[in-house]
């Protein structure tokens, strides 16, 4: 509503602009629905503020000192003139870095292409290619390695891989094959226990987010390729795999940082061992430094700076997976062509 008001003169004022009781302006309907917004996003943004973000400051802070258990308290680690570089410089000059960071590869890239990935990838193919509920049980039994606690997990495989009479492996396996003499195979082939339990765990994961992806592709592509002659790895190849490529980014990104962290399995397997640094890989070393006893005191700086390198080693990865799939071409608008 308009109201214009006389001043002296005969001038007439500006008019302003008033609304009728109970009536609100659009600015405040827009200001209440940001408010609004912001209201429902404060708990996650202060969740993640305390528990990601200031723990990620404080750890790269932490990595620039030599703070343990003999000197906390007395050092004063917030300071930058107690930073330096020195513990980087222990880690590049420890002999025992390149086997560390040999181990972490290889175990990355075998559990990634076999398991994580491959074998995800392989089960997702399967079951939505049978009858839907058989592949609705397979995938079910695929899903028991993710939702069983890791410590039940971990005893289990020791009970398949434990030495003769009580290993089953070896009970009912191999000692009948002569392909054993009964000792515990967790110590005789580690890499292979701990890239198999681990394994399981990740297939489940890819499985899970490839099904779903390749049961959303508009089943007249399917169709066609099947009207155009095309056989099912036909199919697969220039149909199925292009049409879920950013559920392989995603997969392929996520589970290779989350290989690149993830340490539990292996130190409640085989912590490292049997041998030294046998399958020790970065974050357990990281773990073993800043909170364990392993190599004495805790070195709360120096695994710190482990977990630094780490992470750059992360973020070098997504970079080159982003690259790799063409991350630009996936988030182009779609080309509509000119009729």
């Amino acid at each position: 509503m308009r109201i214009e008001n006389k001043v002296e003169g005969g001038a007439t004022a500006p008019p302003s602009t008033t609304y009728p009781a109970g009536e609100i302006s659009p600015a405040s309907t827009r200001l209440r629905g940001e408010l609004t917004a912001f209201g429902f996003m404060a708990p996650t943004v202060l969740i993640v503020t305390l528990f990601f973000f200031l723990p990620v400051v404080m750890i790269f802070m932490l990595s620039f000192t030599g703070l343990d258990m003999t000197n906390f308290g007395r050092l004063q680690w917030w300071l930058p003139k107690n930073w330096d570089l020195e513990n980087y410089v222990k880690i590049f000059t420890n002999k025992f870095f390149p086997k560390i960071f040999g181990n972490t590869i290889m175990y990355t890239a075998v559990t990634l292409c076999l398991f994580n990935v491959g074998m995800g990838l392989m089960v997702a193919l399967l079951t939505t290619n049978i009858d839907r509920r058989a592949g609705f049980l397979f995938r079910v039994i695929w899903l028991l390695p993710r939702i069983t606690p890791i410590v039940v997990y971990i005893i289990m495989w020791k009970a398949l891989a434990g030495p003769e009479p009580m290993g089953i492996i070896n009970r009912y396996l191999l000692t009948p094959l002569g392909l054993s003499d009964g000792e515990l195979l967790i110590n005789t082939y580690p890499w292979v226990f701990v890239i198999l339990t681990n394994g399981f765990v990740g297939a489940s994961f890819g499985m899970i987010i490839f099904t779903s992806a390749i049961e959303s592709i508009p089943k007249d592509y399917m169709m066609a390729s099947k009207v155009d002659g095309a056989s099912t790895w036909q199919t697969i190849r220039h149909v199925t795999i292009p049409m879920i490529r950013w559920p392989l980014l995603f997969v392929t990104t996520y589970q290779t940082l989350s290989l690149l962290t993830s340490f539990e399995y292996i130190m409640l397997l085989t912590d490292g061992g049997p041998r030294l640094y046998q399958t020790e890989v970065w974050a357990l070393t990281a773990y073993h430094r800043a909170l364990t006893s392993y190599f004495g005191n805790t070195q709360w700086g120096y695994g710190s700076a482990w977990a630094v390198i780490l992470v750059i080693i992360g973020v070098v990865m997504a970079i080159i997976y982003l690259r790799i799939f063409r991350f630009g071409a996936l988030v182009q608008e779609p080309k509509i062509e000119n009729l």
